[in-house]
């Protein structure tokens, strides 16, 4: 499984941005996606995940501002990211979950400038 995430950049507190994740491989076998986040000295934490098409799980701290949904190929992943704050700057991983095992990608930077 290979992932290619983009859509990062620098926004201003408020502002919104959309992350996107391809994935390649066995899409039957997505059925967990996930957005991660590390910012420098802190340990990955997990954003958002989705299982299925519609079971989403979101960290509190973004709930109610981010969205994660699955594109129509069902191998792609987004998260729609409104009313960002300068503690959501970090860089952004995406994640497919199969079993034990989670693939990632390569990282996409989001800065929130206050």
């Amino acid at each position: 499984v290979q992932l290619q995430a983009s859509g990062g950049g620098l926004v201003q507190a408020g502002g919104s941005l959309r992350l996107s994740c391809a994935a390649s491989g066995s899409i039957a076998s997505m059925n967990r996606m996930a957005w991660y986040r590390q910012a420098p000295g802190l340990q990955r934490e997990l954003v958002a995940e989705i299982n299925g098409d519609t079971s989403t799980t979101y960290r509190i701290s973004v709930k109610g501002r981010f969205t994660i949904s699955r594109g129509s190929a069902k191998n792609t992943v987004y998260l729609q990211m409104n009313s960002l704050r300068p503690d959501d700057t970090a860089v952004y991983y995406c994640a497919v979950i199969i079993g034990p095992q989670y693939y990632w990608g390569q990282g996409t930077q989001v800065t929130v400038s206050s």
